[in-house]
């Protein structure tokens, strides 16, 4: 039968959600912040979903759903992603004389207000490293956190100002080394704010310039979950001002690009034209690009950038151990390999990068 009740009492009781994947996730979610005993009945799950199966707070069987299959169970929930197959579901229900709903309709009669009372996400940017560069609101969020969710290039010495008692929880990601994968971020992040706790994601820069949080504001609006944003000082404007390099400036530029270097040109996964950027007329700041940059720089000259345009990259912007070196785009790569550059590092290529404020530039 379909149809459910005004109320979801759900705790202790058996829930079979079809489907393993991105559609059925918000509903695992929910049932299991509300305490329901979850077994997930799928061909394949999403690595988020397998995880929670291995760690054994949901269990995981491989096929799809028959009736046979709904012996015992309290709910059925259609999560599939897939219409034909969720009216499969809910045939095999009616069957078995069981409630089925969608997925959908599952977070919203299990919580009508998405996560538990003062639930809630607040991703801040904590700016590029310096603790004195984070702002008021952020450093207010992190005094009223119940839970942390922080990486390495947050500035972690404010991490002190959080409350005793509070979750600090590192999900780190370290290029070519141990990382965490965004799907298990934002289950922390939905999962530790439907249990009715206020989650702060705390980042270095900007959560919303090369940091994901568009990612997490959408996992987090798919489960219900309320979120503020608290803007962060991105270091795509200030490891170069800390450093000196205005990104823009009056007599030499008339604006600057923002890029990723995460991945090289003729990479499949680049959405960059490479060609077009070396004759924009702007000035270029790379983010993530300390090991693609020998490519990036190639590619740039390839299509015609000057081999003497100014180039700089800025190391550790707002640390103790901050650095800066200085070329050209046909020398950058090899002299910070030469110094031993390591991310988080910034490069500017164009007439900025070239300023000086005790040589400033004449016309």
């Amino acid at each position: 039968m379909t149809g459910f009740p005004a109320t979801l009492p759900v705790a202790g009781r058996a829930v079979v959600v079809a489907g393993g994947g991105p559609a059925a996730w918000p509903s695992i979610l929910a049932l299991r912040a509300a305490g329901a005993a979850v077994t997930v009945i799928a061909p394949e799950v999403s690595a988020a979903v397998g995880d929670l199966a291995e760690r054994g707070l949901i269990r995981w069987r491989a096929g799809t759903p028959g009736p046979a299959d709904l012996a015992g169970a309290w709910l059925v929930v259609a999560a599939t992603g897939d219409p034909a197959a969720d009216l499969a579901v809910a045939a095999s229900a009616e069957d078995a004389r069981l409630f089925c709903l969608p997925g959908s309709e599952l977070v919203e009669a299990a919580a009508p207000s998405g996560a538990a009372p003062g639930g809630r996400v607040v991703l801040v940017g904590g700016g590029p490293g310096d603790p004195g560069l984070l702002t008021v609101a952020g450093l207010a969020a992190l005094r009223e956190a119940d839970v942390i969710v922080t990486d390495r290039l947050a500035p972690l010495a404010a991490l002190a100002e959080a409350r005793p008692g509070t979750q600090v929880i590192d999900v780190s990601k370290i290029p070519r080394g141990a990382t965490t994968p965004q799907d298990e971020i934002n289950r922390l992040l939905v999962e530790h704010a439907l249990a009715g706790r206020t989650v702060v994601r705390f980042k270095g820069g900007d959560n919303f310039v090369f940091g994901r949080g568009g990612e997490e504001l959408e996992a987090c609006a798919t489960a219900g979950v309320p979120v503020r944003v608290i803007p962060g000082v991105t270091s795509s404007i200030a490891g170069p001002a800390l450093a000196g390099i205005p990104v823009t400036h009056k007599r030499l530029n008339q604006g600057f690009t923002v890029v990723s270097g995460h991945v090289p040109p003729g990479d499949p996964r680049s959405m960059l034209d490479w060609p077009a950027l070396a004759r924009s007329g702007t000035d270029l700041v790379l983010l993530m690009a300390v090991a693609t940059l020998p490519a990036i720089t190639v590619a740039l000259t390839a299509a015609g950038m000057p081999a003497d345009t100014p180039a700089a990259t800025v190391a550790d912007a707002g640390l103790t151990g901050q650095r800066t070196v200085r070329g050209t785009v046909a020398t950058i790569a090899g002299l910070i390999a030469a110094a031993g550059i390591t991310s988080p590092a910034v490069t500017v290529i164009g007439a900025v990068a070239g300023f000086r404020a005790d040589a400033p530039p004449t016309g």
